[in-house]
């Protein structure tokens, strides 16, 4: 079997042979980057797996190379930054992100990450007679390439975070998707009663598809429950 091949990019060079001998003794492959020019060059010049990136870097911040990343490439990204406040979180996975772990980390956490993000994408990418569309009051979001289209024709932009959240509500139409299960979504850990995250992240999605966000009806939340998609759902399967 190929070894999964994986780009770090953080200018601590310290850090970064530390992460190349977890990562070289678990199996993989990896290559470092210090910035984000040299990010785009590795891009170019090879195929990886999965991206470790760190969000305070020399030349641009690593939430703006998520987007830049996500704008051309569906590759997995992990955020790996001393930066652990909620908003930074949030931002992070709205960017596309698909985990995001703090510094410092231990060795066995981080490589527990990196394989449950990879078989995720495995098998997001061999599943069988996949569903390819959900067309819902108008709208449609398309699981394969990851876009939304509006009622009117007319493409709405989608983070990578929103789109696992309407993924999740319009496979599951008319029932109440819990928090919890938003949480995981969008930070990969339970939902505590003081965390409003998963609130916030919603909302954000409502500003999009509600014509009054602050009066919502495709998304509604249901107490103590969660929140349900209000519309009947069709789909194109391939």
């Amino acid at each position: 079997m190929q070894e999964k091949k994986i780009l770090y990019v953080d200018d601590d060079q310290r850090l970064c042979r530390l992460i190349k001998r977890y990562l070289e003794r678990a199996g993989y492959q990896m290559r470092c980057a210090a910035d984000g020019n040299q990010m785009h060059q590795q891009l170019i010049n090879d195929d990886f797996s999965l991206i470790l990136l760190d969000i305070m870097l020399p030349d641009k911040d690593g939430l703006v190379l998520a987007r830049e990343v996500r704008n051309i490439s569906s590759i997995p990204i992990i955020f790996l930054t001393a930066k652990s406040d909620i908003n930074d979180k949030v931002d992070g996975f709205e960017l596309g992100a698909d985990d995001y772990i703090t510094k410092p980390f231990e060795e066995k956490e981080l490589l527990l990450r990196i394989q449950s993000v990879l078989r995720r994408s495995q098998s997001e990418e061999n599943r069988p007679g996949r569903k390819t569309e959900a067309h819902f009051s108008g709208w449609t979001l398309n699981f394969i390439h990851q876009t939304l289209i509006s009622p009117d024709n007319q493409p709405v932009e989608i983070t990578n975070c929103e789109f696992q959240m309407l993924s999740n509500l319009v496979n599951h139409p008319n029932e109440a998707v819990s928090r919890n299960t938003i949480l995981k979504i969008i930070s990969g850990r339970e939902w505590s009663p003081l965390d409003r995250s998963a609130d916030m992240a919603i909302s954000k999605l409502r500003k999009k598809i509600e014509i009054n966000p602050k009066k919502p009806v495709l998304i509604k939340t249901i107490r103590n429950k969660g929140y349900q998609l209000t519309s009947a759902v069709e789909y194109a399967e391939d």
